[in-house]
């Protein structure tokens, strides 16, 4: 066997954390689309309302708009990603180029979800959407040592979220893991959405649910006791339920104890203004604190990001070791909407042989 490129003493490096195994749990397909592709895309669909044909300028008009410190605004940008993932074969190929970019950033699973519902301007039903959608993950991870499972969404600002639901079982057996519901936090609880949690439940049929991100503790609250999260997207105002000696409160103590995993992503948290920056972040104070935290992207285009950046940005800020880092891996793959013994096979088959190999 060749000397290992990475040795677990000395401190972990953009280029080491980009070479070791990761697990990725929350990111969102119309959020990472190359720039390119986004050109190319509204040519071949004749979307017109792009603010330039140059992928260059394009990502930074993208980026530079949703870092205005608002959840709401933020989310505006999408309309141009939205806009061009109106077929089969655009959500086909942004799909297929999602697990190719993962796998070159070292992700050997990945959590991706997308909402159907946002995708039938062009008459596609939600079932075929999906298809598209999980036959691009199936392609694009073919023979790059990755699997990417797919995430069914609902918008808490509609009233789809029952029939995604029915979509997202309907197809489990076909590339979706679970389900997820997403949008604007602030008047627009989880538990608006009741119907579809029970069902979920009922079928045994795994979800996380976005709370926490720009809105306070009562929507993790309501995810978790009211609609019975698996995961919390974000989560990050669990912090409000602990004082200033970061003692936990109630539902901060049941979180932590009953290991719900939280599906932090500090980059785009900066830039919705949840935190004022990445050395501000809780991720830390939770990880040390005994929570099952993950550390995910959220969307790549929008943040300009990666889940090496993520990682060495916290790295930077926390100093965080190996230790660290393969914690977190391990949290994520055990958060994972998988069957036991799939998760399993990751860590014993790819994540703890990584490491036992570099280990001084």
């Amino acid at each position: 066997m060749a000397a290992p490129d990475t040795d677990l003493g000395t401190p972990p490096t953009a280029a080491s954390l980009q070479r070791a195994p990761k697990v990725l749990l929350h990111d969102h397909l119309d959020g990472g689309l190359r720039p390119s592709t986004i050109v190319e895309l509204a040519e071949a669909t004749g979307y017109r309302d792009l603010p330039t044909h140059d992928p260059e300028a394009l990502a930074a008009h993208l980026r530079a708009g949703a870092r205005r410190r608002s959840l709401e605004l933020y989310l505006e940008m999408f309309r141009h990603t939205f806009g061009v993932m109106q077929t089969d074969r655009a959500l086909y190929r942004v799909a297929a180029e999602c697990a190719e970019d993962l796998a070159a950033d070292g992700v050997v699973y990945a959590e991706v979800r997308f909402a159907p519902e946002l995708h039938r301007a062009g008459g596609l039903s939600l079932d075929q959407a999906i298809e598209a959608v999980t036959s691009g993950f199936r392609d694009g991870s073919e023979g790059r040592g990755i699997r990417v499972g797919t995430l069914v969404t609902a918008m808490r600002t509609g009233i789809r979220s029952l029939d995604a639901a029915e979509a997202a079982i309907r197809n489990r057996d076909r590339g979706v893991v679970g389900f997820d519901i997403a949008g604007a936090e602030a008047g627009y609880p989880p538990s608006q959405h009741l119907a579809a949690f029970q069902l979920l439940r009922r079928a045994r049929f795994p979800f996380t649910i976005h709370a926490g991100e720009a809105y306070g503790l009562a929507s993790i609250r309501d995810a978790v006791h009211g609609c019975g999260a698996d995961r919390i997207g974000h989560g990050i105002r669990i912090v409000d339920d602990m004082g200033n000696d970061w003692s936990l409160g109630p539902l901060a103590r049941h979180v932590r104890d009953t290991a719900i995993p939280l599906e932090q992503c500090p980059t785009s948290n900066v830039h919705i203004g949840a935190v004022g920056a990445i050395s501000t972040h809780p991720v830390g104070r939770l990880l040390d604190l005994g929570f099952r935290v993950t550390v995910n992207t959220d969307n790549r285009l929008m943040s300009g990001t990666f889940l090496t950046r993520e990682l060495d940005r916290c790295r930077a800020a926390f100093g965080w070791s190996w230790d660290e880092v393969r914690q977190l891996t391990v949290n994520a793959i055990e958060g994972a909407f998988l069957p036991a013994d799939e998760r399993r096979e990751i860590v014993t088959g790819v994540i703890e042989p990584w490491y036992a190999s570099r280990a001084g």
